[in-house]
């Protein structure tokens, strides 16, 4: 199985390839930079494996939530890959991506959304990967809810910084590891994709559907008015 995987939600850029296990990638910090960096970086990791693109099986892409302009520039990129190889997509939340890292049976992700806001999700880990255990979210910190339980849960992602770190403070009862530093990468993309192609969960490429959460890209001067009270 080959997969070449993309991964552009957030400030961090990465492309990574799956060759039947192995992982091989590139990721960096770099706003702004994305749209000149993911296709040199895919054709650099394919030419270091030694294969071409049009021996790929898939095309993986982180489908957000995240920044509007990164969502957007993965689906573009992945299509367009997809469309002239006739591949399918196999399109992974970049939240669960994110949740990928954590090591405990119940992770959350959290990414820092801007405009006083994060988009929230909650997963548990089981052998075929991450269960989301609720719908994924975008709103203010102050306001988000933990599914109930007694669990920990290992935190990970810019969110738990976001507003001097609102939700680390309300639920450091049921936090018992937290990496507000944590950023998506396309390794995790790839590893969660890959048992979504041998399932068969590919999608044609006109049929993806990328994960914004919301449509407002600033918050207007009202808005910003009744946010500070």
């Amino acid at each position: 199985m080959k997969l070449l995987a993309l991964e552009t939600a957030t400030e961090a850029c990465s492309v990574a390839l799956y060759v039947d296990g192995a992982i091989r990638e590139t990721f960096a910090v770099a706003p702004r930079q994305h749209a000149g960096l993911v296709l040199p970086w895919a054709d650099a990791l394919l030419a270091e494996a030694g294969i071409t693109r049009r021996q790929l099986d898939a095309i993986a892409l982180g489908r957000g939530p995240g920044a509007f302009t990164g969502v957007r520039l993965a689906a573009s990129i992945a299509q367009g890959i997809a469309l002239a190889l006739d591949l399918p997509l196999l399109p992974v939340s970049t939240l669960a991506a994110l949740a990928w890292q954590g090591d405990g049976p119940r992770r959350l992700a959290a990414i820092d959304a801007r405009m006083g806001e994060v988009y929230l999700g909650a997963f548990a880990a089981d052998s075929d990967g991450l269960v989301p255990l609720a719908p994924e979210v975008v709103l203010p910190p102050a306001q988000a809810q933990l599914p109930a339980g007694d669990d920990s849960w290992v935190a990970l992602g810019t969110g738990f910084a976001a507003g001097q770190g609102v939700l680390v403070q309300r639920w450091a009862g049921r936090l018992r590891q937290v990496d507000a530093a944590a950023l998506p990468h396309a390794a995790d993309v790839a590893r969660l994709a890959a048992p979504a192609l041998a399932r068969g969960e590919g999608i044609a490429p006109e049929r993806l559907e990328p994960a914004y959460l919301r449509n407002d890209v600033a918050l207007t001067l009202a808005q910003q008015q009744a946010r500070r009270g």
